[in-house]
């Protein structure tokens, strides 16, 4: 009868020793443990970040974290840590939070647009993406890649089309390069490649016209008629006496680092460079800027007319004065040029 009693006792503990652990363990994976107030917090894990890494951004993010690291440790997260950018929603339990960094990688929304050169655009992607801007620009600019592909130092910046894509946070500075070229390809349709040889140009020299296009006008609706400008110079031998191509030549030089040019001068056009479209035929050997799809398409569609010259509009911001004469051009510039004065803008 003793004995039976020890043993009921016994069994009674067992018992209260398994409820116990088995509400530990239900505490552990189903008790909500997040400590912030938004309604989602996002965890960036690096490629080859350990658990240590994973867990000081957890730490703050949640109410117990040695809960956390038991859980963690059962399920085997620890040794199998997984490189992303994961979400983590208010009310969370452990269970919920491992499953989620472990399997629920989310992509990011990668932009941009009007960067100037591939270093601009390799700090700008810099910092949407795990990849740093100095492997961003050493793969943009790896020679091997540029000859395979037909691009050069001049024209590689033209391979990134500003757009709005997806990609997964810890994409490498390669598989950025891979992406987008394959997002050019893309874009160049037969549609595309086939007015591209109608107007007789080569894709490269579409997008050096489109960025010239581009740095004259924001105005999509005038991006056409301003193309056609060009491309009738071309056709008749005349210098395209692009300014924005002065002012990009300016800023390779040394006396003209980190100054704004506001007014395109005399002395601008005696820049020695292959960018000074004053002084040389034809297009540039690359491009002077990253320049808007609407501006590469102006190009392929570039209007038919009888007009020679434009000139910024001073009555008209951000638009142009076109003309077929030179001496109307004339008139249409000192008008420009009286308001820059007007307005102090001697440089």
């Amino acid at each position: 009868m003793y004995i039976k009693k020890i043993l009921i006792a016994i069994s009674l503990i067992g018992l209260a020793v398994a409820a116990y652990f088995a509400y530990y363990v239900y505490s552990i994976m189903m008790n909500s443990n997040t400590a912030f107030n938004n309604d989602t917090a996002y965890v960036f894990v690096a490629t080859n970040a350990t658990y240590v890494d994973v867990r000081e951004q957890l730490e703050p993010l949640l109410k117990d974290i040695n809960t956390f690291d038991a859980l963690a440790k059962q399920k085997k997260y620890v040794t199998n840590v997984k490189a992303g950018r994961f979400a983590i929603t208010k009310g969370m339990n452990n269970n919920d939070i491992i499953n989620s960094i472990r399997s629920k990688n989310l992509p990011v929304k990668l932009s941009f647009n009007n960067q100037e050169s591939l270093e601009k655009l390799a700090g700008r992607v810099s910092s949407q993406i795990e990849a740093d801007s100095v492997s961003l620009l050493k793969a943009m600019k790896d020679t091997s890649f540029l000859s395979k592909y037909g691009f050069s130092n001049a024209t590689a910046l033209g391979m990134y089309l500003p757009n709005s894509y997806e990609f997964f946070w810890n994409t490498s500075a390669e598989q950025f390069r891979e992406r987008m070229l394959k997002e050019y390809n893309r874009f160049w349709t037969e549609a595309r490649n086939e007015k591209v040889r109608a107007i007789g140009l080569s894709r490269d020299q579409v997008i050096a016209l489109a960025s010239i296009v581009y740095e004259e006008s924001k105005q999509a609706s005038e991006q056409p008629r301003i193309a056609g400008v060009y491309m009738k110079r071309i056709r008749i031998g005349m210098p395209l006496q692009a300014d924005p191509t002065l002012k990009f030549a300016a800023y390779q030089l040394p006396e003209y680092k980190d100054t704004v040019i506001k007014r395109v001068l005399n002395i601008h056009k005696e820049i020695v460079s292959p960018y000074n479209t004053y002084k040389n035929l034809g297009l540039p050997p690359g491009l002077i800027a990253m320049p808007d799809i609407s501006a590469i398409d102006a190009v392929l569609n570039y209007e038919k007319h009888d007009y020679l010259y434009f000139c910024a509009d001073a009555k008209r911001l951000g638009f142009h004065k076109f003309a077929k004469t030179l001496s109307q051009h004339n008139a249409n510039a000192r008008e420009y040029q009286h308001y820059l004065s007007s307005q102090g803008i001697n440089k």
